[in-house]
C-alpha cells in the first residue's frame, strides 16, 4: 500500500525552520506549567505536529518529506530556545520515524498505514529477554527513560533476542509495540528535562511479530531491511551517525534560549547591596560570560551541521560512511554538549541571586543542559574515550 497520496504536502526546509521558530514564544509560556505537569502538554505536541516536522525523516510513501539529519538540529536549536524538554520529545519523535523506516516494510505498514500521522516513543535499553513463539516473540518487563511515551501511538522498546545473532546467539534489537498494548508507570521526578515525562513503558506477556523484530547490528550499520526495501540513501546511514542528534540538539536550543535571556535582562539590570544602582553589564565577568556562551553555541552548531552535511552526502554519493567519519561525529554530538555545558556556566555563574530562582530561562537551561550531559550517548568522559582509542589504533567498545 503506498499511503502517501492524500497526506500533507512537501513543505520546504526554511519553512520548517520559521514554523519552529514561530514557536518559541507559545513555548516560553508553556515551559513552567510543562514542567509543573512534568509532561508536554498535548496541544504542544499537536501545534508541533502542525508544523510538519514528525515528517522530516519519514518515508515519502508514507507522507514523509526524506530530508536530513541536519534538519533535526535546525529545528530543535529553535524548539529548545522555548522550551528544552520540549526540544527533547520533539528530536525523538522526529528521529523515530527514522528508526522505524529501518523495520521490514510490512511493519512500517503496520504504523503508518492508517495513520501516516503516527509517532513513536520508547527505550532503546535491550534489557529484557524475549521469547520466542510461533509467529513471533512475547515480552514481558518494564522500559524506563521513554520520553514522550504519553503521546505516542507505538513504542519502540529494545530487546534480546534468542538465537537471532549470527553466530546463533542472543541479538540485541528493537520491537514495535502499539499503545494500546502497554502501560506507562509514572515514575519520571527529576531535576533537569522535567517535563520530558520520560516515564517507564509496561509490557505483560506482550506478542510481538516477527516482522516488528529490527537488529541493532543491521540500523547500526546502515543495512538495515527497510534500507534493502527502499533503497533510500538517507536509511543507508548508521543509526549512531545520526540519531543522537535528537538529545543534542536541545542543548543548543536551551543555551540560545538562555542567551537571549540573559541579555534581555542584563541590558536594563542594576545593582543591589553595596554597590547599588550600577549597571550589571559594566561588570567584565558578565561581559566575558555572554561571549563565552555565544562562541559555544555557536561552535557546536557549526561543528555538528558539517558533520552531519557530509554524512548526508557521502549516503547520497553511495560512498562508504566510514569509521572515521561515524566516530567524528559521535565527538562532535558529545562535544557540542560539553560546550553547551561551559557556555550555560558562565552565565549562570554571573546571575547572582536573582538567577537561581525557579522559572527563569537561564536557571532551566542550566538544570536541563547538566541533565542532557548525563546521557550516556552524549557523556564527554565516553565518547572522547572511543574517539581516542580509534586514534590510537585500538578497537572502541562503544556504539559509533
Amino acid at each position: 500500500m503506498d499511503s502517501a497520496s492524500g497526506t500533507t504536502a512537501k513543505i520546504s526546509r526554511e519553512e520548517l525552520v520559521e514554523r519552529a521558530r514561530a514557536l518559541i514564544p507559545s513555548l516560553q509560556t508553556e515551559a513552567e506549567a510543562a514542567e509543573q505537569r512534568r509532561m508536554i502538554a498535548p496541544e504542544t505536541i499537536a501545534a508541533l505536529r502542525e508544523t510538519g516536522m514528525f515528517r522530516i525523516l519519514q518515508p515519502e510513501r508514507f507522507g514523509g518529506f526524506e530530508y536530513d539529519f541536519g534538519m533535526v538540529i535546525r529545528i530543535n536549536s529553535e524548539i529548545g530556545r522555548g522550551c528544552p524538554s520540549t526540544a527533547w520529545v520533539s528530536g525523538l519523535g522526529m528521529t523515530h520515524q527514522w528508526i522505524v523506516s529501518g523495520f521490514p516494510l510490512q511493519a512500517q505498514e503496520d504504523v503508518w498505514g492508517d495513520d501516516p500521522g503516527a509517532i513513536t516513543y520508547g527505550s532503546y535499553a535491550p534489557i529484557v529477554e524475549a521469547k520466542q513463539v510461533d509467529g513471533g516473540w512475547v515480552i514481558s518487563g518494564s522500559w524506563p527513560f521513554a520520553s514522550g511515551c504519553d503521546h505516542g501511538q507505538w513504542g519502540l522498546l529494545g530487546a534480546r533476542f534468542p538465537g537471532a545473532g549470527a553466530d546463533g546467539g542472543v541479538a540485541p534489537g528493537f520491537v514495535l509495540v502499539p499503545a494500546a498494548d502497554y502501560s506507562i508507570h509514572d515514575d519520571w521526578f527529576t531535576n533537569g528535562l522535567i517535563a520530558t515525562g520520560s516515564k517507564s513503558i509496561v509490557c505483560d506477556d506482550v506478542f510481538v511479530p516477527s516482522h516488528r523484530q529490527l537488529l541493532f547490528a543491521d540500523v547500526m550499520s546502515g543495512n538495515s531491511p527497510g534500507y534493502k526495501a527502499s533503497g533510500r540513501s538517507l536509511y543507508g546511514i548508521p543509526m549512531f551517525a545520526g540519531i543522537p542528534t535528537a538529545i543534542s540538539g536541545p542543548a543548543l536550543g536551551a543555551l540560545h534560549g538562555a542567551i537571549d535571556e540573559f541579555i534581555e535582562i542584563t541590558r536594563v539590570r542594576k545593582t543591589r547591596g553595596m554597590r547599588a544602582g550600577g549597571r550589571v553589564a559594566d561588570f567584565a565577568a558578565v561581559q566575558s560570560a555572554v561571549a563565552l556562551a555565544s562562541v559555544a553555541l555557536d561552535s557546536g552548531k557549526l561543528m555538528i551541521l558539517r558533520d552531519l552535511e557530509e554524512t548526508h552526502e557521502a549516503a547520497e554519493a553511495g560512498r562508504e560512511i566510514t569509521p572515521e567519519m561515524r566516530i567524528r561525529n559521535r565527538l562532535t554530538q558529545g562535544y557540542l554538549v560539553r560546550q553547551a555545558v561551559m557556555g550555560i556556566d558562565a552565565l549562570y555563574r554571573v546571575t547572582g541571586v536573582a538567577g537561581i530562582n525557579r522559572g527563569n530561562r537561564v536557571e532551566r537551561a542550566w538544570r536541563d543542559i547538566h541533565a542532557i550531559s548525563h546521557h550516556i550517548t552524549l557523556n564527554w568522559d565516553i565518547v572522547s574515550t572511543l574517539c581516542g582509542q580509534h586514534m590510537l589504533g585500538l578497537d572502541p567498545p562503544a556504539h559509533y
